[in-house]
């Protein structure tokens, strides 16, 4: 593959800009790739392609738009040993992860957006109306580095089958497995400008994106901060805005609830791609009275993981994405500590890693809920221990957050149904309840705005228009 190309209008050409950005292996600290760093002559270049083949792409059949969906998947899975290997390569993610998460949970996603494309109500007769959904049009799709694929086939798929056409600027740290997703959509003979990509830092690419009086959509997602600063550029032309932001979601354990099955579904959620998750479960809400039981769990539980080089097999957790990363997250455990927190495991990482970006494992227990740990973002593999006295003060801590994406409770079922519509959340997961892919994605507050997977993901990439028409019957 030829990362120092771009995809426009149909073809792969030669960026306008000189500038590059290197694409560093983690895991290693070696330099992998290159890729263009564009700036406003590129993108312009690219929404430009992807206006001009709007009206004909609208006009397409969904049939003929998931036909061509169907055969682009054919060639990413041509490619899978290769994506995979890049993958680990540019994420240091474990192998074990990159092959369940970003590449084979994918696939099952593609398919999923596909069959439910046939079930899109693209008319809806009202009582005296015929409503339609139609595209928005050109739809600006920014993408973060921790889910490299993964977070590209979330609003890649949606907007293309519902007839919309995309320019992707995928993240500038992760950006290498994009371009077999792109070139797998070339090879199912994609019209021209339907797709376009573009790589970039996002101050620069992002921000002339969200502004670009000829994007109709921007899907974000990213850090909070980031999807302000995206809204607030898009909103000067009033565009759609689709958000996905950040999280600090709690796992409530019951009175009534496993502390060892707790433990499982924390740390299964948090670890795996070494804390990078928006919706991982960072905090994890204990009963005062089961307070041992439940460090107990979690250090059997933590127990069954294992740190270390991303290609071996046998590793559980590859390292953090970046030095950037590695310096934040080291910043968080220094701060756990100052603020009086008990480091029940791991260690603050050393100031200059002598290797790679790796982070043991860390769990805070004596956390309290004004704790900057229990309250800030991570995005590593950090683990807050609270406590609480009954059900109603859990409920409080659970949502005692900005944020509203994820969580879970654990306990009685009937018992946990009831909390879990207590809690002020997107997604809600029932004791080990295994993840609906049909379902939707998002959160509350800040959080973000709209929704991704399953049809509503798919729907939120239309608008809806009313016809009233005096000759119906």
């Amino acid at each position: 593959m030829n990362f120092s190309q771009l995809y426009t209008d149909g073809a792969w050409v030669a960026p306008l800009s000189t500038d590059r950005i290197a694409v560093e292996n983690p895991a290693t600290r070696e330099i992998i790739a290159h890729v263009p760093a564009c700036g406003q002559a590129d993108t312009d270049r690219a929404v430009a392609a992807a206006n001009a083949a709007a009206p004909r792409w609208q006009g397409t059949s969904p049939a003929a738009r998931i036909e061509i969906a169907q055969r682009a998947l054919e060639h990413l899975l041509a490619a899978r040993d290769d994506i995979i290997e890049l993958e680990i390569a540019e994420l240091g993610s474990s192998r074990k992860q990159t092959v369940a998460a970003h590449f084979e949970f994918q696939v099952q996603r593609i398919r999923t957006f596909i069959r439910l494309a046939e079930r899109i109500p693209w008319e809806t007769k009202l009582e005296h109306s015929t409503m339609l959904r139609e595209p928005f049009g050109v739809v600006a799709a920014i993408t973060p580095w921790n889910y490299p694929l993964g977070q590209v086939v979330q609003k890649l798929l949606p907007a293309l089958l519902t007839g919309n056409t995309v320019v992707l600027k995928p993240s500038q740290h992760t950006p290498l497995t994009v371009y077999y997703l792109v070139d797998a959509f070339h090879r199912a003979g994609l019209p021209a400008g339907v797709l376009n990509l573009v790589t970039g830092r996002g101050g620069e690419v992002g921000d002339r994106l969200s502004a670009h009086p000829d994007v109709d959509m921007v899907s974000f997602t990213g850090s909070t901060s980031g999807g302000i600063t995206v809204a607030q550029k898009a909103l000067q032309t009033v565009k759609q805005i689709h958000l996905e932001l950040g999280g600090k979601s709690p796992l409530l354990l019951l009175p009534g609830g496993d502390a060892a099955v707790a433990a499982r579904v924390t740390l299964g959620s948090l670890l795996p791609n070494c804390g990078q998750t928006c919706s991982a479960l960072s905090r994890l809400l204990v009963p005062i009275d089961r307070k041992e039981e439940a460090e107990a769990a979690v250090r059997q539980e933590l127990a069954r993981y294992t740190v270390g080089d991303p290609t071996d097999p046998a590793t559980d957790i590859g390292c953090l994405s970046g030095r950037r990363q590695y310096d934040k997250v080291r910043h968080y455990i220094e701060q756990g500590l100052a603020e009086g927190a008990t480091m029940l495991t791991g260690s603050v990482p050393p100031a200059d890693p002598q290797g790679g970006y790796f982070v043991e494992p860390v769990v805070f227990t004596d956390v309290t809920p004004q704790m900057t740990i229990a309250r800030e973002e991570i995005f590593g593999p950090v683990l807050s221990v609270l406590t609480y006295t009954d059900i109603d003060e859990g409920v409080r801590l659970a949502n005692d957050t900005v944020y509203g994406l994820n969580a879970a409770v654990c306990g009685p079922h009937a018992e946990a149904v009831r909390v879990a519509k207590r809690i002020r959340s997107g997604n809600v997961y029932i004791n080990d309840a295994p993840r609906d892919i049909t379902a939707p994605f998002g959160g509350y507050k800040q959080s973000g705005i709209g929704r991704e997977g399953g049809l509503v993901g798919l729907l939120d990439f239309t608008q809806t228009k009313v016809i009233f028409d005096e000759t119906r019957e």
